[in-house]
């Protein structure tokens, strides 16, 4: 008996989309997700849950979550909302995550639990990638300028104070001014 849920099998057929490997194309950057996390030892990395539990619902599988994390990270989508969303109608993350569809909560607790061995991945992932060449050496350059600033109630115009765009405020003073 496996102590895990499940997900559904990839080659198994349905209404929509008929199969979920001939939605995904050879190429797609989800094949590489669920290659990588399938060969990491996720015991060694430090992530909970790996062992599952005995008594109680069954879990998720770690690697099951760290593939949708990943998903989000390569997409730019960080919230656990979104990404929850992203389970229920996106066709890359069904393939990948074998159709399940963990809440905001797990994802979240997910995230919150095993936040050492998350950047370890990530940095393994990207060290990947740089050895694949699908990375640069970029610049980055960050600007730490700091300005003060000189307005308040007072200056605003639109709050009583200050100059206005009225015949006797800003505008008429212009006015006077190019005379």
């Amino acid at each position: 008996m496996r102590r895990f849920v499940e997900g559904a099998d990839r080659g198994q057929n349905t209404l929509f989309p008929e199969c979920l490997e001939d939605w995904i194309g050879e190429d797609n950057p989800v094949r590489v997700i669920d290659i990588f996390v399938d060969k990491l030892d996720l015991a060694e990395l430090g992530f909970d849950g790996v062992t599952p539990e005995v008594t109680g619902r069954p879990s998720y599988h770690p690697s099951a979550l760290l593939k949708l994390y990943i998903y989000g990270y390569l997409n730019r989508v960080q919230s656990s909302r979104r990404l929850e969303r992203e389970a229920g109608r996106n066709v890359e993350v069904m393939w990948l995550t074998g159709r399940l569809a963990p809440d905001h909560k797990t994802i979240a607790d997910f995230r919150k639990d095993n936040g050492r061995a998350i950047r370890q991945v990530c940095a393994r992932f990207v060290a990947l990638c740089r050895t694949l060449g699908l990375l640069t050496q970029a610049s980055v350059a960050i600007d730490g300028s700091k300005f003060k600033a000189v307005n308040n109630r007072y200056r605003w115009p639109a709050r009583g104070g200050g100059l206005s765009n009225t015949p006797g405020g800003w505008g008429g003073r212009t006015f006077d001014r190019d005379v």
